[in-house]
């Protein structure tokens, strides 16, 4: 008789937790908005203006890389063509006077030199990014050592 009770708790249990597990079956809210009509045209949000003064921006946090201070729409990045190193390249850079990118572009992983630009540091705009003219996302609480107060060793 007991295995009996024991089998019936156990179900109780069960049909329970399913029953309760159904009253709470609302729909999480939507992450992007109101749910619009699947038929209904919605315009696109404006996009952002770049900044296309040719100014070096300073660097948010230590080892950023550096921002894109010029336009790049409409510049070809691809696996056949990077529009980027025609300017940026070592060999051009002198003739275009456009920084030249870093010599660690042109290392392997365990820092082997090439004679070209490291295929894993071929596509500029996963790290670099160009300068838009926004609102901030997420709020920037970054504070540089200089204005802490800090000093150099040689300012002793």
């Amino acid at each position: 008789m007991k295995p009996l009770r024991t089998i019936l708790a156990i179900a109780l249990c069960c049909v329970a937790s399913i029953a309760a597990a159904q009253g709470i079956s609302e729909e999480p809210p939507e992450l992007t908005g109101p749910k619009p009509d699947p038929m209904e045209s919605i315009s696109a949000a404006p996009l952002e203006r770049y900044v296309t003064d040719d100014v070096r921006q300073m660097r948010a946090y230590p080892e950023q890389p550096p921002i894109i201070p010029h336009s790049i729409e409409g510049y070809q990045l691809s696996v056949n063509a990077n529009r980027c190193l025609s300017c940026h390249k070592r060999e051009n850079s002198l003739g275009t006077g456009a920084p030249m990118i870093s010599i660690t572009h042109y290392m392997t992983r365990e820092g082997q030199m090439l004679a070209d630009v490291s295929p894993r540091r071929y596509f500029c705009t996963q790290c670099h990014v160009p300068q838009a003219d926004t609102e901030a996302l997420v709020e920037n609480t970054f504070t540089d050592m200089a204005e802490m107060g800090a000093q150099s060793a040689g300012d002793q």
